[in-house]
């Protein structure tokens, strides 16, 4: 493994307090993305459906940084990576819901909006800036920055 690759996946150090609640935080939202990604990546190539004008790679795409993302983030493992895939995936998701579908930030009446996918997206930053935590298995295969 190259030092540069070993620098990007070693976490920043971060306080006790710091790590549990960033530990918490990749929890819930790690077991979120496995549920989002259990039903696609029993289709990956298809999970949009005969008239998705999305190719199928990226449909594959999707569907790994969603559950493998969430598995890795639960771990705390290759979070970098994880979070690098699963900003790309928020990123297009905020683009189609504000783009194409014209959804509103919130939709006050329950239908579909933007705000997770946006929330989504503003978690993998924080993941990909601030780092995963002493909890993880990143902290113990790369130690600390």
């Amino acid at each position: 493994m190259t030092e540069t690759l070993k620098r990007f996946l070693k976490p920043v150090g971060q306080s006790i307090n710091s790590s549990a609640a960033l530990l918490l935080l990749r929890l819930v939202v790690g077991i979120a993305f496995v549920m989002h990604g259990s039903g696609k990546i029993q289709n990956p190539f298809g999970w949009m459906g005969p008239q998705a004008t999305i190719p199928g790679f990226f449909q594959f795409l999707a569907a790994i940084s969603e559950f493998g993302g969430g598995v890795a983030w639960i771990l705390g493992f290759m979070t970098p990576l994880a979070s690098l895939g699963i900003g790309c995936t928020m990123a297009v998701a905020v683009r189609m819901h504000v783009m194409v579908f014209k959804d509103p930030f919130v939709n006050l009446t329950g239908g579909s909006s933007y705000e997770s996918a946006l929330v989504y997206f503003c978690l993998a930053i924080l993941f990909l800036v601030v780092g995963c935590g002493k909890f993880s298995v990143d902290a113990k295969l790369f130690g600390e920055r």
